[in-house]
C-alpha cells in the first residue's frame, strides 16, 4: 500500500531567508522543544561543485519513531534513522531537499521531497514551497517480522511463567511436605 500526498505552501520572505531557515531549523532551541521527535541532525558529507555553483549536503537524522508504544515494542526499535540529501543551486535560487528512512525499512518506506523556489509572482519576496511525501507500508514483511517479534515475545512471556510456576509448584509441595510430617499415623 503506498500513500502519496503533496501540497503547496507560499512564504511571505525572500528565497534566501527560506533556506537559511531551512538550514536551521533542527539546530535553533525553541525548535528543538517544537520539534521533539527530532532526536539528532549530523552532517555527514558538504561539498560545493565550482563549475555549476551547487552545494550539496548530506545529513543523517534520528527521530522518535512515531505510532502506538506498542508497534515499537513489537519491532524493537523506538527511533528511526533518515538520511537527508539536499541541493542548492544559488544560480537559478533553488533548494531541493530529499529525506527517506534507512532503519524501519522492512515495514515501511517513507520518502519526502521538497523544493524552495522564488515565487512566480514575487520571485523577488516570496518563496514557494513544494512537498511530496510517498508512505508506502510493506504488508507482508510486516507481518512475518511482527509474527516473529510476537513469537519471540511469546516464548519469553513463556519462560517467565514458566519460572513462576515452577516456584508456586516447589512451594506447594513444600507446603504439603511440611503438612504430611505434622500427621503422623
Amino acid at each position: 500500500m503506498v500513500r502519496a500526498y503533496s501540497q503547496e505552501h507560499t512564504y511571505k520572505h525572500p528565497w534566501e531567508r527560506v533556506t537559511a531557515a531551512s538550514w536551521r531549523k533542527f539546530s535553533d532551541p525553541e525548535n528543538r522543544r517544537i520539534l521533539s521527535h527530532i532526536r539528532e541532525v549530523d552532517t555527514l558529507s558538504r561539498k560545493i561543485v565550482p563549475s555549476s555553483g551547487k552545494l550539496y549536503t548530506t545529513r543523517a537524522i534520528t527521530i522518535h519513531t512515531p505510532g502506538p508504544w506498542f508497534i515499537s515494542r513489537i519491532i524493537g526499535q523506538d527511533i528511526c534513522h533518515c538520511v537527508e540529501s539536499t541541493v542548492v543551486d544559488a544560480r537559478s535560487r533553488s533548494m531541493q531537499l530529499s529525506t527517506r528512512n534507512i532503519s524501519l525499512e522492512k515495514f515501511v518506506e517513507v520518502e519526502e521531497k521538497i523544493r524552495y523556489d522564488p515565487h512566480p509572482e514575487n520571485p523577488n519576496g516570496w518563496t514557494i514551497c513544494r512537498q511530496e511525501t510517498s508512505i508506502r507500508i510493506k504488508p507482508l514483511s510486516v507481518l512475518a517480522s511482527m509474527a516473529e517479534k510476537i513469537e519471540q515475545k511469546c516464548v519469553e512471556r513463556f519462560q517467565q511463567n514458566s519460572v513462576k510456576g515452577r516456584e508456586v509448584m516447589e512451594r506447594m509441595c513444600k507446603y504439603f511436605e511440611t503438612e504430611s510430617s505434622g500427621f503422623s499415623m
